[in-house]
């Protein structure tokens, strides 16, 4: 039995908004870059593809209910963190690998770094919702 609050009740129907907005803005951003102009930047329009994904899997499993859902919110909402982290970094310390921003570059910077918070608030949320195991002794 899952004793967990829903993600998508309460502040999580504005955290399951923010993501599906970034979910489409993404994808949008991705595909027309992969359409347009690939070979200028093929890592960059690349990175924005699998953040487009991750966004996708994140708005959907935060919106679902059930153990599930939740282990794969889990999952997309820590790929999405070392995502940011990594590509953040990696843009500033080599920015000739990336000529054109994706999502993930300069740690969200042209989002105003929503994509670097909104994974620490969907990893806090998850653990706000999570059931709560009962007090007690000699439990493992």
């Amino acid at each position: 039995m899952d004793d967990a609050r829903p993600t998508s009740s309460g502040p999580g129907r504005l955290l399951v908004l923010v993501y599906a907005v970034f979910a489409l803005s993404a994808t949008a951003r991705a595909g027309y870059q992969l359409a347009t102009s690939f070979s200028e930047a093929a890592v960059a329009y690349s990175l924005s593809a699998f953040a487009a994904l991750v966004y996708i899997v994140a708005t959907v499993s935060l919106a679902r209910s059930g153990p599930t859902a939740r282990r794969v919110a889990l999952a997309a909402c820590t790929v999405e963190l070392v995502g940011v982290l990594t590509v953040g970094t990696v843009s500033r310390l080599v920015p000739s690998e990336f000529p054109d921003a994706t999502v993930w570059s300069g740690y969200g910077e042209g989002y105003g770094f929503v994509p670097l918070v909104l994974p620490v608030l969907g990893l806090l949320w998850l653990r706000h919702t999570a059931a709560r195991r009962p007090a007690g002794r000699g439990g493992p």
